[in-house]
């Protein structure tokens, strides 16, 4: 029984043969199992994992895109950026490495060329311009980020880029740079922490101006190193728009200059000055006071970092006449040697009104009712337009209408609806009362007479560039007939005699006729208080009335003194003289218009 145990056993024991026919299984076996997952990890890559991998590697670094340059009509620079570079090291990877590899050209071809610490450290230190134990000191020791040099051309960067330095990387950053200071500095506007546009131009057309930005994509291995034969992509950046605005620079100095002075002199609170082409609408110059300077806006207090030219509304007093008699000449209610007898003062409805100047009964024409700034006998003619007629002229000639130049905070101001006026607002609105608006919407409203009638839209961007220089122009709006060609002339000559033979004198220019119209209102106060705090005082003109091609706007906010001594007039006439100057504009050859102010 034992010998027969014995004997099973003894046949269930493999042979050498069997074990070695076994173990050559099992191995097989492992090895399919093995090549089977490396099939499908290398070869199939089911998991995405190789590409996980390279994507581990892949280290990316922005390419700033240059901020679009804004430019004069001349192609004077106003804002322009500059791309600079800092180079910065990762010293634990750089300190570790002794030689490294990288791609150079060898007889045509590029070539894997192996490169010591040394060496790469004397060929930066060559690039930058520095002493070689200075870039020795920035690359070694154990700080993950260090600025090695800053601010560096982009020419120097690309040079640096090539030379494939273990730890080493380049950052892009862009300079805004403001050449003439605060000449335009509301209207260019500046940028926030240097990246995004606060305030003006920058502001609004910040998706123009900034591009978009590039991106290079390079291989890192395990140790740091920068890999030569791997992946090197290069999205270039596609820089940002230049912008071409309608301003002339050398005329924008002079004004904001000049209108400076003037508030320095008279100790108001602010001024504007604008000059317009009657021709195309195109902003010459809309110069404020305290202009600020973009390089460092911080300097300057918050309410001057804007335009007021636009964002400032104020009832505009007596430059709202012209309006008036145009809305009166238009509706063939009177022309401008209709007679009208106009005592002291006149009451309408309640309501009484007087002059700024002392005068008995007179029998003026509704040119001399201008030419002299009468409130009573603009009244008087004004209340022959229904209420309704006298909303809708406002209206026409853009008041209530922000005139949409492409700058922040544009005023529409106030032109309150007709049936809403109280028993004395329906009158004061003829002489420029009850109704607010800003200088630019005034401007607009006398280029529209100066040009026959036809109000053209305000332009101050005249064209977008683009980076391979093509330049696309922004197109006008269509522009709008508000009076007839034969009613703006008339109110052309209105505003002439006003000058030869009104009160308005002072703005006469030799060589050239001028019309114009001044303005003084009330200012309400600001602070919270009732009741009004101060005066405006305003003088609208174009030239030369043969042939008009120029409206010069003037405003001063609450100047000190007596404001009816106060005069923008010599200020107008300066900047007149220096614009007529400055476009070649021929003298005038006709005789001016002088029509008669009192009535016979």
């Amino acid at each position: 029984m034992a010998q027969n145990t014995r004997k099973a056993r003894k046949a269930k024991v493999p042979s050498a043969t069997q074990r070695l026919r076994l173990g050559l299984g099992l191995m097989l076996t492992l090895l399919l199992v093995v090549g089977g997952k490396l099939f499908l990890v290398q070869g199939l890559d089911v998991g995405g994992m190789a590409e996980a991998a390279l994507n581990n590697r892949l280290t990316p670094i922005e390419l700033p895109a240059e901020r679009g340059s804004i430019l004069d009509s001349n192609g004077t620079v106003l804002a322009s950026s500059v791309i600079r570079y800092n180079i910065v090291v990762d010293q634990t990877v750089n300190t570790k490495t002794e030689t490294f590899r990288r791609l150079e050209p060898v007889d045509g071809k590029d070539e894997l060329v192996k490169v010591s610490r040394d060496q790469g450290i004397s060929e930066l230190a060559a690039v930058l311009g520095m002493e070689r134990n200075d870039v020795k000191d920035a690359l070694t020791g154990d700080k993950r980020y260090y600025i090695v040099a800053k601010n560096l051309k982009p020419d120097v960067e690309d040079r640096i880029s090539k030379l494939q330095i273990p730890g080493i990387v380049t950052e892009g950053t862009s300079k805004r740079v403001y050449p003439n200071g605060a000449v335009a500095g509301g209207i260019v506007g500046f940028l926030k922490d240097g990246t995004a546009g606060q305030a003006g131009l920058e502001q609004t057309q910040d998706e123009v101006l900034k591009g978009t930005p590039g991106k290079r994509l390079f291989e890192i291995g395990a140790d740091g190193l920068r890999i030569p034969v791997g992946v090197d992509q290069l999205t270039p950046a596609v820089n940002g728009k230049d912008i071409k605005l309608t301003l002339n620079s050398d005329l924008q100095y002079f004004a904001q200059q000049a209108i400076q002075s003037q508030r320095d002199k008279l100790g108001a609170e602010w001024g504007v000055i604008i000059i317009s082409d009657i021709k195309t609408g195109n902003i010459i110059t809309m110069a404020d006071t305290n202009s600020p300077d973009p390089n460092d806006p911080g300097n300057s207090a918050p309410e001057d970092r804007g335009v007021r030219a636009i964002t400032a509304a104020y009832e505009p007093g007596s430059v709202e006449k012209m309006i008036t008699a145009s809305a009166l000449i238009e509706e063939g209610l009177s022309n401008p040697l209709d007679r009208f007898t106009i005592p002291p003062t006149y009451t309408v409805d309640g309501q009484t009104f007087s002059d700024a100047f002392v005068h008995g009964t007179e029998e003026r024409t509704l040119a001399g009712i201008l030419g002299w700034s009468m409130n009573t006998g603009t009244v008087m003619a004004g209340q022959r337009l229904s209420k309704d007629q006298r909303h809708d002229w406002l209206q026409k000639f853009g008041i209530g209408e922000a005139p949409k130049i492409g700058l922040p905070a544009e005023a529409t101001g106030i032109l309150t609806p007709a049936d809403e006026w109280d028993g004395r607002q329906e009158y004061t609105v003829l002489f420029g009362q009850g109704v607010s608006q800003s200088t630019l919407q005034t401007v607009r409203a006398f280029q529209s007479i100066a040009n026959d009638g036809v109000m053209l839209q305000p332009r101050l961007i005249d064209s977008y560039i683009d980076p391979d220089g093509t330049e696309e122009k922004v197109p006008a709006q269509e522009p709008r007939q508000v009076v007839s060609k034969d009613t703006a002339r008339q109110v052309r000559d209105i505003l002439e005699s006003a000058v030869t033979e009104g009160q308005i004198k002072e703005a006469g220019i030799d060589g050239y006729r001028v019309g114009a119209k001044t303005g003084t209102s009330q200012s309400p106060c600001d602070d919270g208080k009732s009741g009004f705090c101060g005066f405006t005082a305003s003088m609208v003109g174009m030239a030369p009335m043969d042939d008009p091609r120029f409206i010069v706007g003037v405003v001063l906010q609450r100047p000190k003194g007596d404001i009816y001594g106060i005069s923008n007039g010599p200020v107008f006439r300066s900047v007149m003289s220096q614009t007529l100057r400055t476009f070649n504009v021929q003298p005038s050859t006709g005789e001016p218009a002088r029509l008669p102010q009192f009535a016979k």
